[in-house]
């Protein structure tokens, strides 16, 4: 009896540091330099295409800037909202744009202005495989935030099979 105690108690114990460790590590999707080069580099070439010199920034899932690409002529300051976008984009796991407009008609998401490094205007848009978010991209200097996410859109549009 006592053998046998001691065997379901082993064995209890095994499967509980079993899925203590399964629970230790994770596999996450992430997005390559590669594939962030080439989303900014896209975006700058769709927003150029359109007459507007911005900047796209590309972040990766935990919004640490991946690529950066400023269009000749764009302004200095599309350097910083460009990477505040994608940061609130990637962190938020949604668009900059689609958060503005919810703060402006909740007034509970209003407080969203507050939190430091979130910027909320159009142009941040997270970049996804499936429903998972491995990063986002932000862009600055069209002239209107809706301009810049439609840019942003095209630039991620444009790697959409490498995308998997």
């Amino acid at each position: 009896m006592q053998n046998r105690l001691a065997t379901i108690a082993a064995l209890t114990l095994s499967l509980i540091a079993t899925a203590a460790s399964a629970e230790g590590v994770r596999t996450e999707k992430n997005i390559s330099l590669d594939l962030a080069t080439q989303i900014a580099a896209q975006t700058v070439a769709t927003c150029s295409a359109n007459g507007y010199n911005v900047t796209a920034t590309v972040v990766d899932r935990a919004g640490t800037v991946r690529a950066v690409h400023r269009a000749d002529n764009a302004g200095p300051h599309t350097l910083e909202a460009s990477r505040l976008k994608a940061y609130t984009s990637a962190s938020a796991k949604n668009t900059t744009l689609a958060m503005m407009e919810g703060a402006q008609k909740n007034p509970a998401a209003a407080n969203l202005v507050n939190i430091p490094g979130y910027l909320l205007l159009g142009g941040g848009v997270p970049v996804k495989v499936g429903n998972e978010v491995i990063g986002a991209v932000g862009v600055g200097g069209a002239p209107g935030g809706h301009l810049d996410e439609q840019c942003a859109v095209a630039g991620i549009a444009k790697v959409h099979d490498l995308l998997k």
